[in-house]
């Protein structure tokens, strides 16, 4: 019966992380640069949430409202700002960061900087082979399914999807051949920060909604990107599932504030033993 607790609670934790990983792989894999204000954007899919549920919007259009939202700022936010970095990604990270900032602090003030809870649009449990599983992260685990399999068939299926790859690979190629790179990218990062959102939203009812709730994951996102590698879909999940299986596990092993530590120090040296990520056959 422990073992099939512990199992669900890393497919439920590395479903979370899956769904935050995936947007933040689609700008590092396919831009080339680290948007350090992702898990901001994470924040304020929580924070549309939690705000159209206190005005009595249901849940489900709260849910839906989120990813729409923070996906026009992201795009609005890269027309403007993040455009102008591409060619020096460390200016990209500072103004990414800048930007998570202020996003982190205006939402702290619009919340009065205190905890707020949101309620589960579905409640109950199931218990299976004697794990006791929510029903909400069992809605979280299915909505990460689809969110692969949906990022899947766009990225391969979808004229629009062989056009961003081929932009987003080879621009001057692209823009030879008369495609409008500046709107690809746009469309990119709006994607990106929609599904940001639409994470933020999905697990606010889980983790409550706070001002410091995007750094919770913006450190472990990371590191999942980077033990992913390049592989945009499959290296999202392998990230997010070492990821999810580590950030379960070490706190049953050691202490909590310890846990976080040994997590990271674990992560650093796989990505140091793999630099091109769990799936790259390669030795280095």
């Amino acid at each position: 019966m422990i073992v099939s607790q512990i199992v669900f609670e890393i497919v439920s934790y590395s479903a979370v992380m899956l769904l935050i990983v995936v947007g933040l792989a689609i700008v590092v894999n396919m831009m080339g640069i680290f948007n350090f204000a992702h898990g901001e954007f994470v924040l304020t899919g929580a924070y549309v949430h939690w705000s159209l549920v206190t005005l009595d919007v249901s849940p489900v259009l709260a849910i839906l409202a989120a990813p729409l939202a923070v996906g026009l700022m992201g795009a609005a936010l890269e027309m403007t700002v993040v455009r102008r970095f591409y060619t020096i990604p460390v200016a990209a990270m500072f103004g990414t960061y800048a930007l998570g900032q202020i996003l982190r602090e205006a939402i702290r003030w619009a919340t009065g900087g205190v905890y707020h809870s949101v309620p589960e649009p579905l409640t109950g449990t199931v218990e299976f082979l004697g794990a006791v599983m929510p029903a909400w992260r069992l809605v979280i685990i299915g909505c990460a399914v689809a969110m692969v399999v949906a990022s899947v068939l766009i990225l391969n299926r979808t004229h629009l999807g062989l056009r961003a790859r081929a932009a987003l690979e080879n621009p001057q190629l692209a823009r030879a051949s008369g495609m409008s790179t500046s709107r690809i990218y746009t469309a990119t990062f709006g994607l990106s920060a929609a599904l940001a959102g639409l994470a933020g939203a999905l697990i606010v009812p889980i983790y409550s909604l706070s001002g410091d709730l995007g750094l919770r994951f913006l450190i472990q996102s990371f590191l999942a990107v980077l033990l992913g590698g390049a592989d945009l879909i499959a290296g999202a999940m392998a990230g997010a599932a070492a990821i999810g299986s580590l950030a379960t596990v070490m706190p049953w092993i050691v202490s909590p504030a310890f846990s976080e530590i040994l997590l990271v120090v674990i992560a650093l040296t796989t990505i140091r033993m793999k630099p091109g990520g769990l799936l790259n056959r390669g030795g280095s």
